[in-house]
């Protein structure tokens, strides 16, 4: 019967291939990067919130202005 013959010579296709096996663990770790990324930088935002805030108002108009040390020019040809 051809429908046996067709059926002997086609590939298995319960069995996953390699290359399926890595495109899911770099989507996996791709998105755990990310996730540890964005975690990252929820705390960075929170920490720096909490410091503004444990600031009196003299310290952060000092440090908002920025015109602290004075830098030497360095002459260039």
């Amino acid at each position: 019967m051809p429908t046996d013959l067709m059926r002997a010579g086609a590939p298995p296709s319960t069995r996953p291939s390699s290359a399926r096996n890595f495109n899911i663990v770099a989507i996996a770790a791709t998105a755990a990067l990310v996730a540890l990324q964005l975690v990252g930088l929820a705390i960075l935002e929170r920490s720096h919130a909490h410091a503004m805030q444990t600031m009196s108002p003299h310290e952060a108009a000092v440090c908002l202005d920025g015109g602290g040390a004075d830098v030497a020019q360095i002459p260039t040809d």
